[in-house]
């Protein structure tokens, strides 16, 4: 029997804000962690997609050159890499964002107003809107969903907003994980779906050879 096909989304803000409790986020390798939650449930790795927002370069030209020194190391390693410029929006140019993101996907009658009715109020409005979570949600329905190209998406985010997304997928007969830290980990996320904790002793196994290291300098 063939195993289940399986594609990593990862809420890169979600998770630099906890790694870095523990360690240097750029130690880790992104892949490694992949392939750990991959290989403990029997899914086959179809792809790693990595969901970051991009600082612009007037808010420090090291701290720019660093990240983008980061993501192309990842892509690199055969990481799929989606960004969006930080910017602060008001509720009306966020609401107005969000809608042109799902018209954007062509999606037909039957798909778009389920699209909509879920993710039109996604995220917290009060803080620096980057889209992401939106981003995240619409990519794991369209492509567990609609162009069936995986049996399971693995959610790497502690964040309980993706829980309308998650519940859709299974609506639609996908299966869905969500993996995290203890820390930050959403009691909502791990109440409605299977979850696997990325632990301490976990993450120490996926950390980056020295070589590795030494060749991206990044913080």
């Amino acid at each position: 029997m063939a195993r289940p096909k399986a594609i990593i989304f990862i809420d890169a803000n979600n998770w630099y804000h906890n790694v870095k409790k523990w360690f240097r986020p750029s130690d880790i390798s992104i892949r490694k962690v992949a392939e750990l939650i991959c290989s403990n449930f029997n899914y086959d790795l179809v792809e790693i997609r990595w969901y970051a927002s991009v600082p612009s370069i007037k808010d420090g030209e090291a701290m720019y050159y660093r990240h983008m020194s980061f993501l192309s190391h990842l892509e690199k390693d055969g990481i799929k890499v989606i960004t969006r410029k930080l910017q602060t929006l008001s509720n009306k140019e966020i609401l107005e964002k969000k809608k042109e993101m799902i018209d954007s996907l062509g999606l037909c009658d039957t798909c778009k107003p389920i699209v909509e009715e879920n993710f039109l109020s996604l995220a917290d409005i009060k803080r620096k809107e980057k889209g992401i979570d939106v981003w995240i949600a619409i990519d794991m329905i369209r492509l567990a969903v609609l162009e069936d190209k995986c049996d399971v998406c693995v959610l790497i985010s502690g964040d309980a907003d993706f829980v309308p997304a998650l519940e859709l997928i299974e609506k639609n007969n996908k299966k869905v994980l969500s993996a995290f830290l203890p820390l930050g980990y959403s009691y909502e996320l791990r109440d409605k779906f299977p979850y696997f904790f990325l632990g301490k002793n976990k993450l120490i196994n996926c950390l980056k050879s020295y070589k590795e290291i030494k060749g991206e300098k990044v913080d």
